[in-house]
C-alpha cells in the first residue's frame, strides 16, 4: 500500500460542502492533473467549463434534477466530449468532409472520462470531496444552449467540487470475482457473486437509512432497466454526432 492507492480506495460522493472555496491555486493543480490524463492518440478530445455566474449555476442545478449541491458546491465543472476543436485543426490539413464517426465519438467521451477522474484524484489529494453529476444529460439540449456548445460538442457529465461536510459511509463494491477475470470472460461464480453483492449492499443500505431501506443491488439495477434519457440518440445527432 501506498498514500496513492490508500487515496483511492477511500472515495466517497460528497454531496454536501462547506462555505470554504476552492483556491485558485487548487483549481489550477487540479485542471493540470486532468490535462495529464492519457488520451487518444494526443486527440485531447474534451473541454471543461466552470460555471461561476450564479444565475446560471442554478439554472444547470434545475435541468440536472434539482440537485441542489450543484447550485451550492464552490466549484462546479461540466465536462464535454469536444470533437468541434480537433476538426478546426485536423481541418487545416485535411481536404474533404471531416468524417464524424463512432470511434471519435467514443474517443471524446472517454477522453473527457479519464480527464475528470484525474480532476476527481487530485481534487481528493487536497483534502476536497467530489460528486459526478450525470443529470447534466436529463436536458442537454437547453444545457448545450446555455453553454453555447458548437456542433460536435456534447456534455457527458458536471462535477461539484469543494470542503467535505459530511463522512458518507463506504458504499461497498462487487465482490473481485464478479469484475476480474484471467484470460477469458467467467459466467460461472457470476450468479454467487451477484448473490453475495445484495447481502452486502442490502447491509449497507440498513446501516445508510438507519433501517428505513434495505435495498439489494440486483433490485436497484432493476430499476435502471427501463428507459432512462432515450432523447440522447437524438440529442447527438442534432449536435452532429453520425454515429457511424
Amino acid at each position: 500500500m501506498n498514500d496513492t492507492i490508500t487515496l483511492l480506495q477511500q472515495h466517497r460522493s460528497i454531496r454536501k460542502f462547506t462555505k470554504d472555496p476552492v483556491t485558485a491555486e487548487q483549481l489550477d493543480a487540479i485542471l493540470a492533473a486532468a490535462q495529464q490524463a492519457s488520451t487518444s492518440s494526443n486527440m485531447q478530445a474534451y473541454s471543461v467549463i466552470g460555471i461561476t455566474d450564479k444565475a446560471l449555476r442554478s439554472e444547470l442545478a434545475k435541468l440536472a434534477g434539482n440537485q441542489v449541491y450543484v447550485e451550492e458546491s464552490p466549484v462546479f465543472l461540466v465536462w464535454c466530449a469536444d470533437l468541434y476543436r480537433w476538426e478546426q485543426a485536423a481541418g487545416r490539413h485535411y481536404e474533404g468532409e471531416m468524417p464524424s464517426t463512432t470511434e471519435n465519438f467514443i474517443i471524446g467521451t472517454v477522453d473527457a472520462s479519464l480527464a475528470a477522474q484525474n480532476a476527481a484524484v487530485a481534487a481528493e489529494s487536497l483534502g476536497l470531496g467530489i460528486v459526478y453529476i450525470g443529470g447534466i444529460r436529463n436536458q442537454p439540449q437547453r444545457v448545450s444552449e446555455l453553454l453555447q456548445l458548437p456542433q460536435h460538442v456534447y456534455p457527458v457529465f458536471g462535477m461539484c467540487i469543494g470542503v467535505p461536510d459530511q463522512a458518507p459511509l463506504d458504499r461497498p463494491r462487487l465482490p473481485r470475482s464478479a469484475v476480474y477475470f484471467e484470460n477469458t470472460y467467467k459466467l460461472d461464480n457470476l450468479s454467487s457473486a451477484i448473490d453475495a453483492y445484495d447481502e452486502t449492499l442490502s447491509a449497507y443500505m440498513k446501516a445508510r437509512s438507519n433501517g428505513k431501506a434495505d435495498t439489494t443491488w440486483s433490485q436497484a439495477m432493476a430499476g435502471k432497466a427501463g428507459p432512462v434519457r432515450i432523447h440522447m440518440r437524438s440529442f447527438l445527432q442534432k449536435q452532429g454526432f453520425k454515429l457511424e
